[in-house]
């Protein structure tokens, strides 16, 4: 009976080497086990002495990057290899082990074994592989059963490596660009690679790869002509061929000009899509090999995946090219040449295939020397965002070109576009810029704000008060759209454009505003060249999303002595009752009426006052220049109450009822008329011209007084 619990008798001291225990790398090396550390963050990689000779890489060779390995797998295996790697990184796992072939130096594979232990940072993201590398040939050798499993795991791979990177391919370039590119190679293990697509019944060859081997007459061939190409469209079916002789027989012509290039076998499949071809693809091998029936079924899984690939992007690319040619067709053909005023505008759609969206601009000439700009952005990227902003561009045009004031103009758009049968909104800014006096009105719907760049080129944010976007405003009953009113000098631009130029994924609009604003003030002082560099640095920087970019910029003007402004004030606005005034007091500088200005700003506040206190709705107050004989200042207030003013005494401790009786003290002429369903009262203040103002005289400052004249009567004219 023995004891369990007792202690086992002392080994004697001979009995075991020297070295006993094996030290840990002794029994890896015994065993062809070497090891390696991959730090992710720094991309190095150390391979310690076994690993380098296991993966047959002469130390010499070896400088610590992954790199460095290229070429000691098959492009097969590396492919499969990476693609299980870079899936473990991003599932979370922990730890991968694979089986792949490895290069000897007489050109035979010998099976090699990795596993690798993932460790990851506090945030969970991989930055270090630790692992293991040994020689496998032997193992499988001895459980040659598994061989056939490991190959289809091989071909599994390849499938899902090369279907997963077509799905990202969404134009018939980006396909092109794919199989142009070496890792395609890599990926399906050939040694070259050709690619043609049918059109207009001939086969364009648009890929060759890796390395380009171009024969005369085989950029475009026909689909009877006696290439291997060709054959495979006409039949619908896959051509091996699996010998150099093969080859020769079969297509004597082609043989002759590819001899040189070693190819000993190929492959040409048919790419089909809705039982029509639509190309075909070759994988040419140097290699004598022949193909199994597990690499036949392969390929012709690769050729579907490929086929159905290409006619989702020619798909895309025709819906893109109608979306495209839709949007150009309702952007404006051209530019108009304003006087006074330099204009560039520029339109980008979005990098990577994506649909055409609806970004416009427009510039629209008007009366008296101004001009009128339009930046919007409708909802969506496609052809009915396309469509829709061209309605809009054209009813904003419209009720620009009728007179309308800026918010009204931006409040009968919403309702038409509430009244559209569609559910889309858009983001619109709309400027009337007086480029005599450098005033200009800015109404902002639901949009970014613009930008200023002054003549010394600093550029700022220019805050505009703004409403809700087109459509919605119309919608919840909300139609008033505040004025801004600010003064453009000489030398200065105007900058709008739309969400595109600043919007970036993972940063807030004030970044994108900031980076923005430095661009400008670092840019170049030509209008065009400015508009150029913003657009490809920031779709370089983006690329998310259309943009479209509009640049005004105003030069001095020595035609100051006419011009139009104007400015709707709705009731209870006390900032557009202030932008009323700051128009009056800059037109009235503008236009060469300094020694009036007090009287002519306090006339126009007491007409807009009356307006506002005794009618239910809103005043348009309208101030421009008239020529003739003698320079006036006409000053107009419209409302829609039809009741004409009537001129009465306050008495001596009356507080109201001095409004007429100022506005006949102080102006040359006024006067009521009856617009329909309101009514303007107006006025007039004679102005000096310049060379009176050089020797002034005060007798001659005035015309005698006038009555006022009430509608009917005749008026300046």
């Amino acid at each position: 009976m023995v004891d369990r619990g007792a202690t086992p008798a002392a080994v004697p001291a001979g009995s075991v080497p020297d070295d006993w225990p094996a030290r840990p790398e002794r029994c890896a090396a015994l065993n062809r086990v070497g090891t390696f550390d991959w730090d992710l963050v720094s991309g190095r990689l150390h391979l310690d002495g076994t690993a380098l000779e296991v993966l047959n890489v002469p130390p010499g060779r070896f400088e610590g990057r992954i790199t460095d390995l290229t070429g000691r797998l098959p492009r097969a295996d590396a492919s499969g290899l990476d693609a299980l790697v870079s899936r473990a990184l991003k599932d979370g796992s922990e730890t991968y082990g694979a089986y792949y072939r490895v290069r000897a130096d007489d050109d035979s594979l010998r099976w090699t074994y990795t596993q690798g232990r993932i460790q990851r940072d506090d945030q969970g993201r991989p930055c270090r592989i630790v692992g293991i590398v040994r020689d496998a040939t032997v193992e499988l050798e001895a459980a040659g059963p598994r061989l056939p499993d490991l190959e289809a795991r091989d071909t599994t791979t390849v499938v899902e490596t090369l279907t997963a990177a077509l799905a990202h391919a969404r134009t018939v370039q980006d396909v092109i660009d794919f199989f142009k590119d070496s890792q395609a190679i890599q990926h399906i293990g050939c040694d070259l690679l050709v690619l043609g697509l049918v059109e207009s019944g001939r086969i364009h060859l648009v890929a060759e790869g890796p390395e380009e081997h171009y024969i005369p007459g085989t950029r475009y061939t026909r689909i009877d002509d006696a290439f291997p190409m060709s054959e495979v469209v006409r039949t619908m079916a896959p051509r091996f061929i699996e010998s150099r002789e093969d080859f020769a027989t079969s297509y004597p012509w082609l043989w002759e000009n590819i001899e040189d290039i070693g190819i000993s076998c190929a492959a040409y499949l048919p790419l089909i899509a809705q039982a029509r071809p639509i190309g075909a693809l070759g994988l040419l091998y140097r290699s004598t090999r022949g193909f199994t029936q597990q690499e036949r079924n392969l390929f012709i899984a690769l050729s579907s995946s490929l086929a159905q690939a290409i006619a989702r992007a020619m798909l895309f690319d025709q819906e893109h090219d109608l979306a495209e040619g839709l949007q150009q067709a309702m952007l404006p053909r051209r530019i108009p040449d304003v006087p006074g005023a330099q204009i560039a505008v520029r339109y980008r759609a979005a990098r990577m295939g994506r649909d055409i969206g609806g970004d416009w601009y427009d510039v629209i000439p008007l009366p008296g020397g101004r001009v009128g700009a339009v930046i919007g952005d409708v909802q969506g990227h496609d052809t009915h965002a396309a469509a829709v902003m061209g309605q809009l561009r054209i009813v904003l045009r419209a009720y620009a070109s009728e007179g309308h004031a800026p918010a009204t103009i931006m409040a009968r758009a919403s309702s038409f576009l509430h009244e559209l049968d569609t559910d889309r909104f858009a983001t619109c800014s709309y400027a009337e810029a007086d480029l005599s006096t450098g005033v200009v009105q800015l109404v902002r719907a639901g949009h970014i704000d613009p930008l200023l760049r002054h003549a010394d080129g600093t550029a700022r944010r220019l805050p505009v008060a703004g409403g809700l976007p087109l459509g919605l405003s119309a919608e919840f009953g909300r139609l008033d759209y505040p004025v801004t009113t600010v003064e453009l000098d000489p030398g200065e631009t105007l900058l709008m454009f739309t969400d595109g130029l600043v919007e970036q994924p993972g940063s807030d609009l004030d970044e994108g505003m900031q980076y923005l604003t430095s661009l400008v003030g670092e840019g170049p002082y030509d209008l065009h060249e400015l508009a150029d560099r913003l657009c490809d640095v920031i779709e370089e920087r983006v690329g998310e999303d259309d943009m479209a970019v509009l640049l005004l910029r105003r030069h001095g003007s020595t035609a100051r002595h006419g011009g139009r402004l104007q400015q709707h004030i709705a009731p209870a606005d006390p900032e557009a009752l202030s932008a009323g005034r700051h128009m009056i007091r800059a037109a009235v500088r503008a236009w060469g009426a300094r020694e009036r200005s007090d009287e002519i700003e306090l006339v126009a506040d007491e007409l807009v006052t009356n307006a506002l206190l005794h009618t239910d709705g809103a005043a348009v107050v309208t101030i421009r220049m008239l020529t003739g004989p003698e320079r006036r200042l006409r000053v107009e207030v419209e409302d829609r109450s039809s009741a004409l003013p009537r001129r009465r005494e306050p008495g001596e401790s009356g507080v109201s009822g001095r409004g007429l009786l100022l506005v006949d003290r102080l102006a040359d002429v006024w006067g009521v008329e009856s617009r329909g369903t309101g009514k303007s009262v107006w006025c007039e203040f004679v102005v000096p011209g310049r060379h009176e103002l050089a020797e002034p005289d005060p007798a001659s400052a005035r015309e005698p007084r006038r009555e006022p004249r009430l509608a009917g009567e005749p008026g300046p004219q």
